[in-house]
């Protein structure tokens, strides 16, 4: 049988970050988080009949910071 605790324990990791980020919406309400998806840098179109909004920066942002909690978390 493979050894799957490394596997656990990201699994673990990652559902406490997306319950923590989930809290911040929950309790954050509006005004905290009103800045999150419209950043400079994030594309909105209105045509008649659509909406085409493409978060670039907040995308990013966002990678810039799981990609340092990923490092920070396999430091060994």
């Amino acid at each position: 049988m493979a050894d799957l605790s490394g596997v656990g324990k990201m699994l673990i990791v990652f559902g406490l970050v997306l319950a923590g980020v989930g809290l911040l919406f929950v309790l954050g309400g509006k005004g905290f988080l009103s800045w999150f998806g419209r950043l400079p840098g994030d594309f909105s179109w209105r045509g008649r009949n659509v909406h085409i909004h493409v978060p670039l920066a907040t995308s990013l942002l966002v990678s810039l910071v799981l990609s340092l909690l990923w490092i920070f978390l396999n430091r060994k």
